[in-house]
């Protein structure tokens, strides 16, 4: 997701229109009015596929590139001329759950859709969850990692990534292996998604007989001033901090200026250019961060990744990114089942509840709870406003 300029695109397109419609292939589009109560338009034959997340905010380079990857994924579909056409809404909820929820009755109630790719963040998919559950709305996060989400009975909740558990299990383990830490403070800033994530690397370090110290920020400041007082104090071998690259970014320069220099280490919402450019000047450099996302523009997992990223590049301009292989899961997931005849709401959720399939980052299968049944964590070395894959947190090594 290291891509101003993707950014920069996703806010004209955010601009210009709520609902874009999926290119290639030709033929008439369905409109809102038209539209059954199935989402399906008879002369037509295109349904109507949400995805929502934050799209202009200031967090908005987690999502751009999977909105992106399943962007490109429909276009490719809808160019096959197929039988039923997908058209792609797209629902800017900027990552506050308020709006989200707002968005999810119009996507509902006014726009018909018959499944979402997102929520993208913890937080305001635990607010839309049952309001799509009510709707009956199939859901494809690819990006919500917040281990609750699983555990709250949704029978048309699904995700595409890992969850937590696993992610923060997979990095905690690696700060204590590779790292060989012993002392380690633990920062988040209370949100659904950082809270989880740090609360399991915390468990996880401890675990493994590690000291911990941790400590609260607040995500709407930017004076973090007590904060590094107390991990200058502590003086840790490592610093974790569990949210977004905005508040981490912050957060890291902060540290350095302080003169904390121990090993800063960050979860799948900071691995984007932006905590570097947050950071200023070099002070991201050596940062290391983890993902339950496999970022493989060399093709070294499967040649599906080398052949998404090739077409990725292609299309924006851009390297492949964080989540886009998981939006490209997310958006084939959903045209799978359109492809096997489901156009409806209920058909597309038994489908999904069966489908079983390789995918660009894993087997597209998912559990009872909606959890997929594999994910693997990896960690990435931030050098400039770069990063490159260190590998799996199991097998990873200390940086050099």
């Amino acid at each position: 997701m290291r891509y101003r300029s993707i950014v920069r695109l996703g806010v004209a397109l955010a601009a210009s229109s709520l609902v874009l419609a999926a290119c290639g292939g030709g033929g008439d589009q369905a409109t809102g009015g038209g539209a059954s109560p199935s989402g399906a338009t008879e002369a037509a034959k295109t349904v109507k596929i949400g995805l929502m997340g934050d799209l202009t905010g200031e967090n908005s380079g987690i999502v751009i590139p999977l909105r992106n990857a399943a962007k490109l994924a429909l276009e490719e579909y809808n160019a096959t001329n197929p039988a039923t056409k997908i058209e792609l809404v797209e629902y800017d909820s900027q990552g506050v759950p308020e709006q989200a929820t707002a968005l999810a009755q119009q996507a509902i109630k006014t726009d018909k859709i018959v499944g979402l790719i997102g929520p993208a963040f913890s937080g305001e998919s635990r607010q839309v969850g049952p309001i799509l559950e009510e709707g009956t709305i199939p859901s494809i996060s690819a990006s919500a990692t917040n281990p609750l989400l699983s555990q709250n009975g949704w029978k048309y909740w699904h995700r595409i990534v890992a969850n937590d558990d696993i992610q923060g299990g997979g990095v905690g383990d690696y700060i204590s292996r590779a790292l060989g830490a012993k002392k380690v403070f633990v920062i988040h800033d209370n949100q659904e998604y950082s809270k989880g994530i740090a609360d399991v690397v915390s468990k996880t370090l401890k675990g493994s007989g590690v000291n911990i110290q941790t400590d609260v920020i607040d995500p709407q400041g930017s004076d973090y001033a007590s904060t590094v007082n107390k991990v200058k104090a502590a003086a840790p071998d490592a610093v974790f901090y569990g949210g977004y690259y905005a508040q981490g970014g912050r957060l890291l320069k902060q540290l350095r200026d302080g003169g904390v220099k121990a090993q800063f280490l960050s979860g799948d919402g900071s691995l984007d250019a932006g905590l570097a450019k947050g950071a200023g000047g070099n002070n991201a450099d050596g940062a290391v961060v983890s993902c339950p996302c496999l970022i493989d523009p060399t093709g070294k997992a499967s040649p599906a990744s080398k052949k998404l990223a090739d077409a990725y590049q292609a299309k924006y301009n851009a390297p492949t990114a964080i989540y886009v292989g998981e939006g490209y899961d997310s958006a084939t997931a959903f045209i799978e089942a359109i492809k096997n005849g489901n156009t409806d709401p209920e058909s597309i959720n038994k489908y999904l509840a069966t489908i079983d399939i390789p995918g660009v980052t894993k087997q597209i299968k998912f559990a009872p709870t909606g959890e997929p049944t594999s994910g693997e964590v990896y960690v990435y070395l931030f050098k400039g406003d770069t990063y490159s894959l260190l590998g799996n947190a199991k097998e990873a090594s200390k940086p050099a």
